[in-house]
């Protein structure tokens, strides 16, 4: 495997239902043959276990659940490129802030919620294989700086974490033995954290292959500092490590969007200007960095969410899910003026790094 050139697009099949269309040359083709023609060769697809309500209402966000992801993973398959499955283990939106418990898991503990991120884990492998899919990687467990699956896999319960994370890896060893094993953790750029979660780990053998890292410049710092942990970390611990998620505005405009994260304050954090020069030129250093890791261990980037257009009824969440995680904040499109893509009055663009062409994406309103 070469240096992986990958984007999450998660959300794709949300986009298109609300009337995205995408366009290469001038010329309307499907999202993952574009994709693919630019040089991307890995797409990311998180996968939630059950994303709707008592009713069954979903939550949004993409609806990621067995079956959309499935259909993901095939389309880009046929178009040639490989999936890392990111098993976030929560029905919804898991991070550093929040990793809620499945609602049919919520009652388990110990060894019986270890058998249930087992199976579960297993499951899905190998319905994805008995479709066609093998994914070349799987996280398991999204952003895990604060462990997964609370209170129980909290990381202030080390040991409890560390059963978990054991009871997804056997399961992917079983069903997927070729596929590498990431552990994913959020702000790239804090060596004392890295170093302290993964010293943490290490009594408990835990069996992974690479250090994933999210790494937004508006709010993780200067790429010296990124660089400075890749490399401390890959030989500490003797691990690739690689971008799980990143991105960065190529405007400050809310593009008629509610509820943006990149604004014209975080832009001055980045050290580029809001445009779409800043977006490729940033690109093209965060490239030239993870490769710059020391003994080859960099091994890749993926971009976040790249096709999230500007559609304002294409939201990270619906009242539904925002109960669900007990958010009161009105959720919007919140990636609309970070995405590779056109304002939808210009011509198609591209940006050329190292052959991997991420498109400046447009809609065409229905």
């Amino acid at each position: 495997m070469g240096f992986v050139k990958g984007m999450d697009v998660s959300m794709a099949k949300a986009l298109e239902a609300h009337g995205a269309s995408y366009y290469l040359d001038g010329k309307q083709d499907d999202l993952f043959r574009i994709l693919k023609k630019c040089g991307t060769d890995m797409i990311r697809l998180r996968i939630w276990p059950d994303p709707y309500d008592a009713s069954g209402a979903p939550y949004g966000g993409g609806n990621n659940d067995l079956q959309t992801t499935v259909e993901l993973a095939q389309r880009a398959k046929s178009s040639g490129m490989e999936v890392l499955l990111d098993f976030q283990y929560s029905d919804f939106w898991a991070d550093p802030a929040k990793q809620i418990k499945p609602k049919a898991w919520k009652s388990l503990t110990g060894k019986e919620l270890e058998a249930a991120v087992y199976l579960h884990t297993r499951e899905t492998l190998k319905y994805l294989k008995n479709r066609g899919i093998i994914p070349a990687m799987v996280q398991v467990g999204n952003e895990i700086t604060n462990g997964f699956l609370w209170p129980d896999g909290h990381v202030k319960n080390l040991a409890a974490m560390a059963g978990l994370l054991q009871a997804g890896i056997y399961a992917v060893k079983e069903e997927c033995p070729e596929a590498r094993i990431v552990l994913h953790l959020d702000f790239g750029t804090d060596a004392e954290l890295y170093e302290r979660w993964f010293d943490a780990i290490e009594p408990f053998d835990i069996d992974y292959d690479i250090i994933g890292m999210s790494y937004y410049p508006h709010w993780n710092g200067g790429l010296n500092l990124l660089l400075d942990n890749m490399n401390r970390v890959s030989q500490k611990y003797g691990k690739d490590v690689m971008i799980a998620e990143t991105s960065i505005g190529y405007t400050t405009d809310t593009l008629g969007c509610t509820g943006l994260v990149f604004t014209q304050e975080l832009e001055k954090n980045t050290g580029y200007p809001a445009t779409e020069a800043g977006q490729m030129q940033f690109l093209r250093d965060l490239f030239e960095t993870v490769r710059s890791v020391s003994g080859g261990h960099g091994i890749g980037v993926f971009y976040w969410e790249p096709a999230w257009l500007p559609i304002p009824a294409c939201t990270w969440a619906n009242a539904n899910g925002c109960a669900y995680m007990n958010d009161q904040v009105e959720a919007g499109n919140s990636m609309a003026n970070q995405a590779l893509f056109d304002r939808m009055d210009e011509k198609l663009r591209q940006m050329q790094i190292d052959r991997w062409i991420p498109v400046r994406l447009r809609r065409r309103r229905k």
